[in-house]
């Protein structure tokens, strides 16, 4: 069993036991009342220019803890601080030692979107993104068949909420524009190897229509990075644990736009 294999199943054990605590009708209820249609994740990412999502990361299943002292809310400020354009906030917490309750923290004292990163394989969790005051959800193709993409897809965007539909391969890109998606992530580490190639960023933009907002993901280090996609006309970049690690956030972030 992958790692990718291995999260899914622990991700189905823990939405069992959440069902349990908040039914779905609860939950669906709560996400209900709180939808709106101001879709601020595709706006905050859609702007001319290239637009930086960054993360709120603890730690991953290839580098483990990437912090030791880890306050997403100083982190999510900070980042605000230095004019990110959204964040990402991760709530897996068996293989990311994410949570719930960092969203929360972070949707209280910032004014940016918030994607929440997870693996979403229940329409349980799209509701209880929405209720958790998430603006964008992830959508994984690799995990998920066309035909359910597209109904989470409708049922995400019933709700106010902005869809990153991640890939990795021609197929998944095909699977998402059939579900209809207009924001493509392609995800340059392979979920199920965990190998890293920003190529698959540049190889697989190709095939997208101009009309999809598309975001590269994973990998992005180096200014040459940047201006790679850049060429390509990539409107955002979800960076994670290579600023998660810099001592010095701000000079990082400045380093990767050109401004040092």
């Amino acid at each position: 069993m992958n790692i990718l294999d291995r999260i899914i199943e622990t991700t189905r054990e823990r939405i069992s036991k959440d069902k349990k605590a908040i039914s779905l009708n609860q939950i669906r209820e709560i996400a209900e009342s709180k939808k709106d249609s101001s879709f601020l994740f595709q706006k905050a990412i859609s702007k001319k220019g290239l637009n930086f999502i960054c993360e709120v990361k603890k730690a991953s299943p290839s580098k483990g803890m990437i912090v030791d002292e880890f306050s997403p809310k100083d982190i999510a400020l900070e980042y605000q601080n230095i004019g990110v354009d959204a964040i990402s906030c991760l709530t897996e917490p068996h293989y990311f030692m994410g949570k719930d309750e960092y969203l929360r923290e972070i949707k209280e004292c910032v004014n940016i979107p918030i994607l929440r990163k997870d693996f979403i394989i229940d329409e349980y969790m799209i509701y209880q993104a929405k209720a958790l005051k998430a603006n964008a959800i992830l959508l994984i193709a690799a995990i998920l068949d066309k035909n359910k993409l597209k109904d989470y897809l409708s049922i995400a965007n019933s709700l106010g909420l902005c869809v990153l539909v991640e890939t990795h391969n021609e197929a998944e890109i095909a699977n998402a524009l059939f579900a209809n998606a207009n924001i493509i992530g392609v995800n340059n580490r392979d979920l199920k190897t965990f190998k890293v190639d920003i190529q698959t960023s540049l190889r697989l933009k190709k095939i997208l229509p101009n009309d999809i907002i598309f975001v590269s993901e994973s990998g992005i280090t180096t200014r040459k990075d940047i201006l790679e996609l850049e060429k390509i006309n990539t409107n955002a970049v979800l960076i994670g644990e290579w600023l998660m690690t810099q001592s010095d956030r701000q000079k990082a972030l400045q380093i990767l736009k050109g401004i040092l």
